[in-house]
């Protein structure tokens, strides 16, 4: 990706830049206008004010103070200002200003002339005539004066500044000063001269903010030439509290997530530290050392921790929120921002740093009652880890862990764990501080974590190294395991291993990866079943064939196996999905899983419900739901919601559907669960929209979607319907993108089974929609040969609903001609297979039996009479964009029918539901009909349309655009509705008006006169 040190588009501050036009518009009108633009440093004020500069219609002109004390160089911004008029306008306008020969403002200029003698009266002549100056080049179209740095301004800048916005009454000058508002110690003069400034009615003040989240992600995105993950923004915007240039250095710098602050911001955040003294220095390391992630810094622990007699320890504090360095943050305090705890933690001495570290954690032993029971764990971890004391952070990263577990901090379960695994080696009998779990077991809470963080790489990773630590016999998935053995290690270390191959096997099915499923099916082989977790891998089980509508292959599990006994078979036959479903159920009667009973629940209820048992469904989703509330799973309760949303989105109850989704990543983001969760309920929130006519929502909601996204299936998933709204609202592009998003995702083996239909029906959609009929053909071939379609009538029947749209007789060719019967009879076999569940998909089984009716050649008036039934069906059940389409086909039919009149008022019904949809080709698709039958889409519109070129009457105008496009007389017939005799008087008549000779003239008029293109 190309890397641009800044940002290469100007980001999050458009309100700001408005509000500075506005106050030059003021100014050049007549109203005498300051503005104060404050913001500390790194904050965007130069950027902002170099866009202002860029989109101004008048000229700017601008000096900045410098950093040369408060007695350096004087009047140095207005000697630039001076120097650049001078510049641009020459001598003229300085030279009307001299009096008896002398310019005052040579003492500033050297290059207009001698300095005039001294006088008495010489500081007042040089601001007068810098007044008149500005003044006189404002004139007509305005000026804008900008005042960069003002807290470096030497008293004379200062002076003659407020001159200047004390008596710029009159002239269009717009003056901008800036400033940095954390430079302003206590002692600073501007901390006097703004308040008397603020109280003049021509000043305004504007403070700028830090730039949101989603800003970071945007200004990140154009400096990397590319978006970041969810996580790299978050820790982005966290380090750098949305300040732009400290966003710029953390990316320029190849270690910005590794906790290493470049050089440029930390030298600028600890410029503060040089006014202050020693003893307020010590309190500021003191207090960096205990502000864990930017945090706050309660007073008691820090008076504690510093050992200070209490006046001193004021006096200190005092001195730091002075120097804006630290800021009193209710009973106690913070670092005025999270990068400047970082500058001055790094800048401590080794020593120093293990000192102040030991010093924190044993304060916080001795005194647990001022750290929040929810921070007590981590900060002891962080610190003794930080002070090099193994043994005491290896304890305390574990007892961190377990607190972040039940409060679902995933995230941090995670990070504190893998801390617990890096200390392992470095301490005698870890076991004992972790609850007496072997290495393996903290491996496999690890990848737990890890799972639930989203994070399925390290997921995969976590177990790998897991299953490594367990003996060579176990590894192997060749050896039996010894169900008999009443060893409770070796029993353990089974039930380990069992849990991180199906943690394994869940990763490498969420990246993809087809050994996924023969990870879940050899922990089938060696967890122990009276273990309570072999119910929840029953479960999981379960649900992974559902989706991939498969069962357990015959002869994968031996006679004899628990499975099997289970579910009462004898044989050695394929297991099914609702079997191992109601397994998991039976197991957990016994064994008391409430979570596996949920999930087993739910997976059998989605079960039922593509059975087309939807009261059995609906009562076992209620009754999953119900116990994955009354248990706290968050996931399971997510999934559920989602699940069921599916179901009343089928039967066309949009709404509740919707509040359901809603409701499902309301939970997940409470659980912080949105990376794991959010995605699945997004496709069902986004598909539930495009369905109900609101494309540009959906976009959006799937574009949210693949923000959460940690799983390529979900993402795979999400930019198929990316891809599929882009190519309804018409933007080729986009669909483009989404497709080769899709391809980089590349899901191997035997996919999910809504992952293929999904992908299929875009991969068809787009290549006919591009125009590349062979390729749409060839792509519906191969999905109806390679997925078994009516295993998932949910994704099954859009897709032959795509499939029956390329039989029309209008598309196939000759060449075509076997393949399109191929593809009919690929249709047609799971169409006759697949029952629809719920009225959606039955509204869909008849719109496909009419288009194959069309491709049969039905004759005009019927396939009129089915599309219009159609219509009337997609309109009870809610669906637009269906309803227009299948309007838009019965305008057709009647066109061909020769009934225009009838297909008026279906064209105009389309293209209104098109048009407020946002779906351009469809909409297009009816502007274009309109045009070839003459009718009017708007007839109430009393404007008159534009006169057709070269005086052509509209129809002839529409012959010749087909015409140029290389129609025959019949073809232009056809797609006109008229004969071929009228075709070809058309035609005679286009050459008459044009003055050409023969078609191929006319075509060439026709691109010079905008026709086609």
């Amino acid at each position: 990706m190309p890397f641009h040190g800044s940002s290469p588009v100007f980001v999050g501050r458009s309100a700001e830049l408005a509000a500075l036009t506005e106050h030059a518009h003021r100014a050049r009108t007549g109203s005498p206008s300051v503005m104060l633009l404050a913001g500390d440093a790194g904050i965007g004020k130069t950027r902002l004010l170099g866009e202002f500069a860029r989109s101004s219609p008048t000229r700017v002109v601008t000096g900045g103070c410098l950093e040369l004390g408060m007695d350096g160089l004087s009047f140095a911004p207005f000697v630039t200002v001076l120097r650049h008029l001078l510049r641009d306008l020459g001598r003229a306008p300085f030279d009307a200003l001299a009096e008896d020969g002398e310019h005052e403002l040579a003492r500033l200029l050297p290059e207009l002339g001698p300095v005039p003698r001294e006088r008495r009266e010489a500081r007042g002549r040089l601001f007068e005539q810098v007044l008149r100056l500005l003044t006189g080049v404002a004139a007509p179209d305005g000026l804008t004066l900008v005042v960069e740095d003002l807290h470096w301004a030497d008293p004379s800048t200062r002076d003659l500044l407020v001159f200047l916005i004390r008596n710029l009454t009159d002239a269009p000058v717009q003056v901008i000063v800036s400033f940095r508002s954390d430079d302003l110690h206590r002692d600073h003069p501007l901390r006097r001269l703004l308040p008397e400034l603020q109280r003049l009615p021509t000043v305004d003040r504007l403070d700028l903010s830090p730039l949101t989240r989603e800003e970071v992600a945007r200004q990140a995105a154009a400096i990397r030439g590319g978006d970041l993950s969810p996580d790299e923004v978050a820790t982005l915007h966290e380090r750098a509290g949305g300040y732009p240039l400290f966003v710029e250095s953390l990316l320029e710098d190849a270690g910005h997530d590794a906790g290493t602050l470049p050089e440029r911001p930390r030298e600028l955040l600890l410029a503060g530290l040089r006014r202050v003294d020693d003893a307020a220095r010590s309190v500021i390391d003191i207090a960096s050392v205990g502000a864990l992630d930017g945090g706050r810094i309660g007073h008691e622990l820090l008076a504690h921790v510093a050992e200070l007699p209490e006046t001193d320890l004021d006096t200190a504090l005092r001195s730091a929120i002075d120097a804006n360095i630290l800021l009193v943050d209710g009973p106690g305090y913070r670092f005025r921002h999270a990068l400047l705890r970082e500058a001055v933690h790094q800048d401590l001495l080794p020593g120093q740093h293990t000192r102040l570290h030991l010093r924190w954690a044993e304060v916080i032993d001795a005194h647990p009652d001022l750290v929040p029971p929810d921070r007590l764990a981590v900060e002891q971890a962080h610190h003794y880890h930080a002070a090099r004391e193994p043994a005491r952070a290896l304890g305390a990263a574990w007892r961190a862990a377990r607190h972040a577990a039940r409060s679902f901090g995933y995230a941090e379960e995670l990070r504190m764990l893998e801390r617990v695994i890096a200390l392992w080696g470095r301490v005698a009998d870890p076991g004992s501080l972790v609850d007496g779990l072997s290495l393996a077991e903290v491996f496999d809470h690890a990848a737990a974590a890890a799972f639930d963080s989203g994070e399925f790489a390290r997921t995969l990773e976590l177990c790998d190294t897991g299953l490594a630590e367990l003996p060579a016999s176990l590894r192997a998935s060749s050896v039996p395991l010894d169900r008999g053995a009443a060893d409770p290690t070796g029993t353990a270390r089974s039930v380990t291993r069992g849990r991180l191959l199906r943690r394994r096997g869940l990763a490498r099915i969420q990246l993809g990866e087809e050994a996924g499923i023969e990870d879940l099916y050899t922990a089938l082989e060696v967890h122990p079943p009276d273990d309570g977790n072999y119910g929840f891998l029953l479960a999981r089980l379960a649900s992974e064939l559902m989706l991939r509508a498969e069962p357990v292959p015959a002869g994968r599990l031996p006679a004899g196996h628990p499975l099997l006994v289970l579910i009462g078979r004898d044989g050695e036959g394929p297991v099914s999905a609702i079997e191992l479903a109601r397994a998991a159920l039976s197991h957990t009667e016994r064994h008391g899983d409430d979570c596996a009973r949920s999930e087993a629940l739910i997976t059998l209820a989605a079960l039922q419900a593509g059975d087309g048992l939807e009261a059995e469904a609906r009562a076992a989703f209620d009754d999953g739901l119900a116990l994955a509330r009354a248990i706290g799973e968050a996931s399971m309760e997510v999934r559920a919601l989602g699940d069921l949303a599916s179901l009343l989105r089928g039967r066309g109850e949009y709404a509740q559907a919707r509040d359901l989704c809603l409701a499902g990543l309301e939970r997940a983001r409470e659980a912080s669960l949105l990376r794991v969760c959010a995605a699945f309920v997004m496709v069902n929130l986004a598909e539930i929209s495009v369905e109900t006519g609101a494309l540009r929502e959906g976009l959006d909601q799937a574009r949210q979607g693949l923000g959460w996204a940690s799983s390529s299936l979900h993402r795979a998933h999400l930019n198929c319907l990316a891809g599929r709204i882009s190519l309804a609202l018409g933007d080729l592009d986009a669909a483009r993108a989404a497709w080769a998003a899709v391809e980089r995702e590349a899901i191997s083996g035997r996919p999910r089974v809504n992952h293929a239909l999904a992908t299929a029906t875009f991969t068809v959609e787009l290549h006919q929609t591009l125009g590349d009929f062979d390729a749409a053909l060839e792509a519906g071939l191969r999905a109806t040969r390679d997925i078994a379609v009516e295993r998932d009538p949910a994704y099954g029947w859009p897709l032959l609903d795509a499939l029956a749209r390329l039989l029309s007789p209008l598309g196939a060719t000759d060449t075509a001609a076997a393949r399109v019967a191929e593809l009919r009879e690929r249709v047609e076999r799971p169409a006759s297979l697949m029952e629809p569940n719920g009225p959606v998909q039955a509204a869909l089984r008849r719109s496909i039996r009419a288009r194959l009716a069309d491709a049969d050649g039905e004759a005009p008036d019927a396939s009129r009479v089915s599309w219009q039934a159609m219509a009337e069906e997609w309109g009870r059940l809610g669906l637009p964009l269906a309803r227009a389409e299948a309007l838009l086909l019965a305008a057709e039919a009647a066109a061909v029918a020769g009934d225009r009149g009838g297909a008026a008022p279906l064209l105009r019904d389309a293209a209104r539901l098109a048009g407020e949809a946002g779906a351009v080709p469809l909409e297009r698709r009816a502007a274009s009909l309109a045009r070839r039958i003459n009718v009017a889409l708007d007839p109430s519109n009393g404007s008159t349309p534009p006169a057709p070129p070269a005086g052509l009457t509209p129809r002839e105008t529409e012959v010749l655009r087909l015409l140029a496009r290389g129609h025959t007389n019949a073809a232009i017939a056809a797609e006109l509705f008229i004969s071929a005799k009228t075709a070809s008087v058309h035609v005679s008549n286009i050459l008459a008006k044009l003055g050409v000779a023969n078609r191929v003239a006319a075509a060439g008029r026709a691109r010079e006169l905008g026709l086609v293109h």
